[in-house]
């Protein structure tokens, strides 16, 4: 099928002398999906495969593709990235650190630190900036929706110490309290809980399907299958409905941030 799933459905495009435009219409998809997955960030449902397929007149090729069989998929933490500044509604979990896009820089730059082998100083405040940078998305007043669930540990770790950690969970706390994001604690006297092994991001669009980031020490991965993001989507909602509402979790956040040392 060639190299990737995305070089191929690009090179039966432009055999059949279409561009992602008409492809997208014939179908019945967006371009910008067509664009994500000859880049090789998406791979389209079933549904979407059966459509491609008979707007190419290549049979079943592409809807009896298994997603499992395309491994420039995996490992795609700049692809999330860059979806993630298209998302309309953004979910996080989070049972280590606070997630990036929440990020203050002073314990952006703390977790950077942890780098091993470490990073220089300049890549170190080149990292920064982009990060930080991903939280322009949260100056618009209306999308993303943005929700995140964080395990009490992340708030009771002193990354970067305690001034550090009174600035950040502090920032948590604005931006709850001014209805830009939710933030909700999965308190630690739950003990086990969903989703406690890793990260997890999840994504909706407006104008593509949805999909799921998760990520481990040494891996991270860019969902498409409609049948795992739905399983992710569920797991989010098991541990959403763990953690303490809205209000108690400001409450204890700002306790936290006291315990550090902050009195504002």
């Amino acid at each position: 099928m060639g190299s990737t799933y995305g070089d191929w459905l690009k090179q039966q495009r432009e055999m059949a002398c279409l561009t992602q435009q008409q492809l997208a219409d014939a179908a019945i998809m967006t371009r910008s999906h067509i664009a994500h997955i000859e880049a090789g960030r998406r791979i389209p449902s079933k549904e979407d495969a059966r459509r491609l397929d008979g707007a190419l007149n290549t049979g079943n090729v592409l809807s009896s593709f298994r997603p499992g069989d395309e491994p420039a998929i995996a490992d795609k933490f700049a692809d999330a990235l860059e979806l993630e500044q298209q998302a309309t509604t953004i979910w996080e979990f989070a049972s280590a650190l606070v997630p990036g896009l929440f990020q203050t820089d002073g314990y952006a730059r703390a977790v950077m630190r942890t780098a091993c082998p470490p990073w220089s100083a300049k890549e170190c405040d080149r990292l920064v900036r982009t990060r930080l940078g991903r939280a322009k998305i949260l100056d618009n007043p209306e999308t993303p929706v943005v929700w995140g669930v964080l395990d009490e540990a992340v708030l009771r770790r002193p990354v970067g110490g305690p001034d550090v950690m009174a600035e950040q969970i502090m920032h948590l706390v604005r931006l709850a309290e001014s209805d830009r994001v939710r933030v909700h604690v999965l308190p630690l006297a739950l003990g086990a809980a969903t989703l406690m092994q890793g990260q997890l991001k999840l994504m909706w669009f407006s104008d593509q399907p949805p999909a799921g980031y998760t990520e481990g020490v040494a891996s991270s991965f860019l969902h498409d299958s409609p049948a795992v993001v739905q399983g992710l989507q569920s797991k989010y909602a098991r541990v959403l409905s763990d953690a303490l509402p809205l209000q108690q979790s400001l409450a204890l956040m700002r306790a936290q941030a006291k315990e550090y040392g902050h009195h504002g």
